[in-house]
């Protein structure tokens, strides 16, 4: 399974464009993206290439390779224009984590369960780092919505440990960050500018 992560394309045909020529050229097999699809926002200024109806018209041929949840700027009358679902707060994954179960110790067996990580998807408006959803220890908080890129170790007051992800903005990054996205594959993300070159990598089997 390999999944690209986008987030913030806030209207912008330009960087729309790049980021689904990022999407063929990396071979995924979905692309998920974390909220804020048409509207630019109130506080930001217009993207690059704002043309909300071409941004439309690029993504609805792609809705079948699409997962979405909901931005802060996302509403219904976005959906009405969009044929795949933008209106859920968050989703849940559970994906391969690239090893699997006791294979050290039984590397032989064809019949062991695969590690998988739980990744708690959502924009970032509402659950975040400083407002956590209900979360298991070892669990991944994947958000959009600053614009910035970012992978943290998060604990909370009974001690839990959490993995905070942000693939950063398509096309209004801040504090000085790339136009940008992420990979995930084999148990490894991967931060990439939109023109695919890697700039930060964390990979799941380094929890601790």
């Amino acid at each position: 399974m390999k999944l690209m992560i986008a987030s913030d394309i806030h209207g912008s045909a330009f960087y729309c464009e790049q980021m689904l020529e990022a999407y063929r050229r990396e071979g995924a097999d979905r692309l998920l993206i974390l909220g804020d699809i048409l509207y630019h926002g109130p506080r930001n200024d217009l993207p690059e290439g704002y043309a909300p109806k071409e941004v439309i018209a690029m993504l609805n041929p792609m809705k079948t390779h699409l997962l979405c949840v909901r931005g802060n700027c996302d509403t219904e009358v976005d959906q009405m224009v969009l044929e795949f679902p933008v209106m859920a707060d968050y989703c849940f994954l559970e994906l391969p984590a690239g090893g699997t179960k006791d294979r050290e110790t039984e590397p032989e067996r064809t019949d062991v369960c695969m590690e998988t990580i739980s990744i708690f998807a959502t924009h970032g408006h509402v659950y975040h780092p400083n407002h956590l959803p209900p979360m298991k220890d070892g669990d991944i908080l994947l958000n959009g919505h600053t614009h910035i890129p970012a992978c943290e170790e998060l604990t909370d007051t009974r001690g839990n440990r959490y993995r905070y992800l942000n693939p950063g903005s398509v096309s209004i990054p801040k504090e000085g960050s790339a136009h940008s996205y992420m990979i995930y594959e084999n148990g490894c993300f991967r931060w990439k500018n939109i023109q695919g070159e890697e700039y930060m990598t964390w990979k799941t089997d380094s929890r601790s």
